[in-house]
């Protein structure tokens, strides 16, 4: 723990000029002013940092105020709840005042501000999401969270199932922080509060369900806590479906071969869609974005043909049919399906293909099929989709000679 307590004091974060000019305009109003949670726990943890929260005594009004008195562009992102954005020198600081919860529902609470460091901490949701330093890199830690970071575990402050009934997020956060930070697997008591309290998940927002989804998955212990969500019964409950944990698995680790950086979505796709699936009602249920479903549709289209490796000339009708990318997405899913090891090299030439080989274009058009005689209307579709057939049976060797050729056979055809 020396070793982490020296790191959070040097911390190069701590002394950069935004965060400087924020802690100063601050104590410019009194109060007393910390960062709090990931930044802190992931200095003491060694690991990279990615926003900066601040919690401070100054109430939502004292922190506007101070931002204008300094120059600081001040957004009041959630006033209600304390929370206002400051903007310096590029970069954004969540400062939320210290407050208690006075009523909760199970998604919102309502809040009264409080000058009361372990009220503050106590309303949190994980031991190590509790922790505070001070400007000078000083740690603060009122409930003993630093002692679950030594190893890593997961565990809820206080009553895990009071916790859990204030926001049944917090189930979905169990299962992701315990992903990422969990050595030792899940806290038994945090797992069995959230056993208790799964029906709150249905009143969590698709939205929501998403977020927390695509983080666990791009976590490296995603099919380890996958496999334990679907043990206790949470899993097939939120995606609608019987999932694959091993298909996951098997993804995770051509990922690791192949030297990729994780896909959360290609790992959603690996752990629960199938060959010729619908992935109509998995996209609403998560609500995602038009392109991601049309990478999971790319997946379910591919894992027929596909659940066999594939010779050269059938990799590049593949790409030809859903282009470049979605190819190497069908293709990681399908290998992962088949089983086949990742130094296999049969599926490894056919994702090498995927990634190198540009799909060519059809060399003739409709122009051509009408400079035949070929009048306006579905005969020239019908013909166009014959000669690429064709065209790609041959795999798209012919060129443009050879392609008017067999179109000019056709089209008597047509007209005869």
């Amino acid at each position: 723990m020396s070793a982490a307590l020296d790191r959070l004091r040097a911390a190069p974060w701590l002394r950069t000029p935004g965060i400087l000019r924020v802690f100063a305009a601050l104590a410019s109003t009194g109060a007393t002013t910390r960062a709090v949670g990931g930044a802190v726990r992931n200095t003491l943890l060694a690991e990279a940092i990615s926003d900066i929260d601040i919690a401070t005594t100054a109430t939502p009004e004292r922190v506007l105020e101070a931002a204008r008195n300094v120059g600081l562009s001040a957004i009041p992102t959630g006033l209600r709840h304390g929370t206002v954005t400051l903007v310096a020198d590029g970069a954004t600081f969540e400062v939320t005042t210290l407050r208690r919860d006075v009523d909760t529902d199970g998604r919102h609470a309502t809040v009264a501000f409080t000058d009361d460091w372990l009220l503050d901490a106590s309303r949190r949701d994980f031991t190590i999401n509790a922790l505070y330093c001070d400007p000078d890199g000083t740690l603060f830690d009122p409930l003993g969270g630093a002692a679950d970071l030594m190893p890593p575990r997961v565990r809820f402050i206080g009553d895990a199932g009071a916790r859990i009934r204030e926001d049944y997020l917090r189930i979905l956060r169990f299962f992701r922080f315990t992903a990422r930070y969990g050595h030792d697997g899940a806290d038994r008591e945090g797992l069995m509060a959230c056993g208790a309290e799964r029906a709150g998940l249905a009143r969590i927002s698709a939205e929501r369900v998403r977020v927390e989804l695509l983080k666990l998955l791009a976590t490296a212990r995603a099919a380890e806590t996958c496999r334990n969500m679907q043990a206790h019964g949470f899993l097939s409950g939120l995606l609608g479906l019987a999932p694959a944990p091993g298909r996951l698995q098997h993804v995770m680790a051509l990922e690791t071969h192949l030297g990729g950086d994780p896909d959360p979505l290609l790992r959603l796709a690996a752990l629960c869609v199938t060959a010729g699936m619908d992935v109509g009602p998995l996209a609403r249920r998560l609500k995602l974005s038009g392109e991601e479903r049309r990478r999971l549709g790319a997946v379910a289209t591919a894992l027929g043909p596909l659940h066999t490796a594939l010779d050269a000339a059938r990799s590049r009708r593949h790409v030809y049919a859903v282009g470049s990318h979605l190819a190497r997405y069908g293709l990681l899913a399908a290998w992962a399906a088949s089983g086949a090891p990742a130094t296999d090299a049969a599926w490894r030439a056919a994702l090498r293909v995927a990634e190198t080989w540009p799909p060519p274009t059809l060399p003739v058009t409709g122009v051509d099929v009408m400079a035949l005689g070929v009048a306006a209307g579905p005969n020239i579709g019908r013909l166009l989709a014959q000669i690429e057939d064709w065209w790609v049976a041959a795999d798209f060797a012919p060129g443009r000679a050879a392609c008017l050729g067999e179109l000019a056979r056709l089209s008597t055809c047509v007209q005869a």
